[in-house]
């Protein structure tokens, strides 16, 4: 239970993003350094502190600890399973945030459907639906639901109280910043609110052994609101992005206290909800012409998965003064480095041209590992001359325009064969103990200009000229 502690009325200043308290208004945040996140609150009532689990507060020598086993037990889902590092630990609290559209509520509402139908009872839990219009979304889905209870409420303490009941192996809540504790002060979704649901779902997650799944809303830039408050509580934070175009997904973990964040998984969006992709390298190449100009495979790596991803770019002569540089799926400044080096180092006159840079199949690539396919592709559109369709490029540019080694390299390369490319252009120091698998090539490389050279062979890129001011 929640015990409380007197205070006086006062009015204070909170930040909205990371709870921080101040007495009068800031511009920025001192302690994210977020702008014009401050809200002002009226302190009237006592002050909640908050609860603090019934566990044994005696310290123990680590050596005499007995730990009792917990056995993982995974979910119907491969791709969600690789994310968690092989299944739910009971007792956890586990983070799921993603843009508003993104498909939070329909994996969730899977996974519950799922585990009902396999497990005992799965409560799945509201603060923004009706049962009515859950239920519309499970037909669709085509979800019969047996064994999943749903629950439209926003207080919290009857939440918990329906958890204790039934005793569910699994319960969801959707999402953190609808529910609200009745003796707390502000709106549902507050910092305040959100900070003491989430510390009062942990404290039943661990003493009821229910793993509880709770879903998060992102701000503009990206983040789950509230990140420093909510982050730092929970068990596991799992991403869920995709381009607002695509129909593709990546579930990704940024922490897990009981495994590894260096996995992805990768889903599509169809209208029975969102299917596994076994083999995301080929969904992702698969609508690729063959002999098209500007375009270059890559191998990146999603966590330890590596992916093949097309990168596309187009160069055309400026209408303005200013060229544009336009950045699809690609980090913007590593666009920008790319086109500096080709342009200093290699010769490739780029002052008057537009260059357009897009990453194919909706993924973010983030990685420098693509400086050396957004570089052939730059120039293979430049020379209007298209790349081997069997080749792929790997390699970081660096700003003397050499190339730089990658992590990773041998997955990346057996991934490629596994696909079935022929030839792999990769930096000269990466080929150090790399034993190539059976059906493809290694081309090294010390610089740019040696990678352009090999990629064509003896066919020299093309130098366009300024064109001539008028006196």
């Amino acid at each position: 239970m929640l015990k409380s502690g007197s205070s006086s009325p006062r009015t204070i200043f909170v930040c909205q993003q990371c709870g921080k308290e101040s007495l009068k208004w800031l511009g920025r945040c001192p302690g994210c350094q977020e702008w014009n996140t401050f809200v002002e609150k009226v302190v009237t009532k006592e002050t909640p502190v908050r609860p603090v689990a019934s566990f044994n507060n005696m310290p123990e020598e680590l050596s005499r600890i007995v730990t009792t086993a917990h056995e993982r037990f995974p979910l119907p889902l491969p791709e969600f399973n690789r994310v968690l590092g092989g299944g739910l630990v009971p007792g956890s609290l586990v983070l799921i945030g993603g843009d508003p559209g993104i498909g939070k509520s329909t994996l969730m509402l899977q996974i519950a459907a799922m585990m009902a139908s396999r497990e005992s009872a799965v409560l799945y839990i509201s603060g923004e639906e009706t049962r009515w219009q859950i239920k519309l979304r499970a037909e669709r889905l085509g979800i019969k639901g047996e064994g999943l209870y749903l629950l439209s409420e926003s207080d919290l303490n009857a939440i918990v109280s329906q958890i204790d009941e039934l005793k569910p192996r699994l319960a969801i809540v959707d999402s953190i910043q609808s529910v609200y504790l009745p003796e707390l002060e502000g709106i549902s979704g507050s910092i305040n609110q959100v900070r003491e649901c989430t510390l009062r779902l942990m404290h039943e997650a661990k003493t009821s052994d229910v793993p509880v799944l709770i879903a998060g809303h992102v701000t503009k830039e990206g983040t789950i609101a509230g990140p420093k408050v909510l982050e730092h509580i929970v068990d596991v934070v799992i991403y869920l992005e995709g381009e607002p175009f695509s129909s593709y997904r990546i579930l990704h973990c940024v922490k897990n206290r009981f495994g590894s964040t260096n996995e992805v998984g990768v889903f599509e969006m169809k209208e029975e909800g969102l299917i596994e992709v076994d083999n995301p390298s080929v969904v992702f190449l698969a609508e690729r012409q063959t002999g098209a100009v500007g375009s270059v495979v890559v191998p990146v790596l999603e966590g330890n998965r590596p992916l093949l991803v097309e990168i596309q770019a187009l160069t055309n002569p400026t209408s303005f003064g200013l060229p544009r540089r336009t950045a699809n799926g690609i980090d913007f400044g590593r666009l920008l480095l790319v086109t500096a080096v080709l342009s200093r180092r290699i010769g490739i006159r780029l002052g008057n041209q537009d260059v357009i840079v897009n990453a194919t199949g909706g993924l973010r690539v983030k990685e420098p590992a693509a400086d050396l396919a957004t570089a052939l592709a730059i120039v293979s559109s430049v020379k209007d001359l298209p790349l081997d369709a069997e080749t792929v490029a790997i390699g970081e540019v660096g700003l003397s325009g050499e190339l730089r080694s990658v992590s990773f390299l041998d997955r990346r390369v057996n991934e490629s064969a596994r696909i079935g490319f022929k030839r792999a252009i990769i930096p000269r120091l990466g080929t150090r103990n790399l034993v190539a698998p059976n059906g493809i090539q290694l081309i090294a490389a010390s610089s740019l200009r040696e990678a352009i050279r090999l990629a064509w062979g003896d066919a020299k890129p093309e130098r366009k000229e300024e064109p001539e001011k008028e006196s």
